[in-house]
């Protein structure tokens, strides 16, 4: 029987405390700190600060929307009329499809001017939303920048599903609760976030 050889076991150091650990002193101290001056940012003048929350409309059943009924009143993003004229689909008749309902588009005078200001690349959308069918929307903002006055309009009265392809603008919409969003995608338009609605 030979000796068992004895293996050096590489790298071993010392087990050292990290310079951030709480348990140091100076490190208490700072924590202390922190945590006083975020208790004087809660309170002005000795008073606490009071977060508001915004009240939420009564027709909300916490996600679901319950003012939300056929027929469905569409708000018509300007992409969303590009992406139409692109696959080549009929407004209406595929907005029914999607929802088995009927359904009323709505133009606000932003997407208008928005449409007109792209010139003439986009004049077969213009002309779709020119049509006498679809219900018209005027704006009383400044400017015309259609996200704004689409994410207003929705915020004041959530009675509008909003029809767009424009990712901020979905972005935006998600944070409003109980409002569906419609998309072009699959050659076909997509709901989302209606409850009950077809697959």
């Amino acid at each position: 029987m030979g000796v068992a050889k004895k293996t050096r076991k590489f790298a071993q150091v010392k087990r050292i405390i990290s310079k951030r650990d709480a348990r140091l002193k100076e490190n208490k101290k700072k924590a202390e700190e922190a945590n006083a001056a975020a208790q004087k940012a809660k309170t002005v003048n000795g008073d606490v600060i009071r977060r508001e929350v915004p009240q939420l409309p009564s027709q909300l059943f916490f996600q679901h929307n319950e003012a939300l009924v056929p027929p469905y009143s569409v708000l018509v993003d300007t992409n969303f009329l590009s992406h139409t004229v692109q696959r080549k689909l009929p407004l209406l008749e595929s907005m029914m499809d999607c929802l088995y309902a009927k359904c009323t588009p709505i133009i606000t005078s932003c997407v208008m001017a928005e449409l007109e200001k792209l010139g003439p690349k986009y004049r077969i959308a213009l002309r779709v939303a020119r049509d006498e069918r679809w219900e018209r929307l005027q704006c009383d903002h400044k400017g015309v920048y259609a996200d704004d006055c689409i994410v207003d309009r929705v915020m004041k009265h959530r009675v509008y599903i909003v029809a767009t392809n424009d990712k901020d603008l979905c972005r935006r919409i998600r944070k409003i609760p109980g409002v569906p969003i419609m998309n072009v995608a699959r050659g076909k338009y997509v709901i989302e976030r209606l409850p009950g609605a077809p697959q």
